[in-house]
């Protein structure tokens, strides 16, 4: 199973903020999506996840059209969407923002199995179950948004800036786990990312966007070694 877009387009009114994409995820791949600030990334997931229509274009996860339906119907079908900043229910506590990831599975025995899986991949939420979530620091709040998007066992993870605003030590604590994840999972993650550098080390393929056009796409470690793409985007 695959995630493929095909020609994708999107238009923000007179602004068109993806431009004809195509590529394929392939099932257990971590992709990484980079490009500035307006390249369009947070826009493809968006389009991906249902919550904003396409132009024009094809988008498919396997046989289930990304294009059609709402956002839950996607989760149904084993697409889990992170987004930016908004992932986590601040009056809700640590361990009723999981469970609520689990709304749509019925099977209670496997669900807690999951759980259990997510406690063990970010230790410091077990600590915090019976906390709100916003009395969590903003890592904190990152590994409940992932967390909790886990809970519904997808089977693609679509993940929105997750090392935004956070500091370096974080950054490199919750990239690790989003590698982690995809190594001991039949997940496959597309990951959009401003820190360049950062989602491409983790990375098996590296996507660049710029101004709603795919520049550049192959292997995140080519992509690193590229000269052009180094003084761009990597920032030497």
């Amino acid at each position: 199973m695959s995630l493929v877009v095909r020609n994708l387009s999107v238009d923000h009114g007179a602004i068109r903020a993806i431009n004809n994409l195509s590529f394929i995820v392939e099932k257990r791949r971590l992709t990484a999506v980079i490009g500035a600030n307006g390249a369009g990334k947070s826009t493809l997931l968006r389009t991906l996840s249902g919550l904003i229509p396409a132009t024009e274009g094809k988008a498919t996860w396997g046989e289930h059209n990304l294009l059609k339906g709402k956002a839950e119907q996607h989760v149904r079908n084993g697409v889990s969407h992170v987004s930016e900043g908004k992932s986590v229910i601040p009056e809700l506590t640590v361990e009723e923002n999981l469970d609520l990831g689990a709304l749509w599975r019925r099977n209670k025995k496997e669900a807690d199995a999951t759980k259990k899986y997510v406690l063990e991949l970010f230790p410091r939420l077990g600590e915090r179950l019976k906390q709100r979530g916003d009395t969590l620091s903003g890592g904190e709040r990152q590994m409940l948004a992932i967390g909790r998007a886990l809970m519904s066992k997808p089977q693609l993870l679509l993940l929105d800036e997750p090392s935004l605003g956070l500091a370096p030590l974080v950054v490199e604590q919750i990239f690790q786990t989003i590698r982690d994840i995809a190594n001991s999972s039949d997940l496959t993650v597309l990951l959009v990312e401003q820190n360049a550098m950062g989602a491409l080390k983790i990375a098996d393929i590296g996507v660049v966007l710029n101004l709603g056009n795919i520049v550049a796409i192959g292997p995140s470690a080519d992509l690193i070694a590229d000269p052009a793409i180094r003084a761009a985007y990597l920032g030497y």
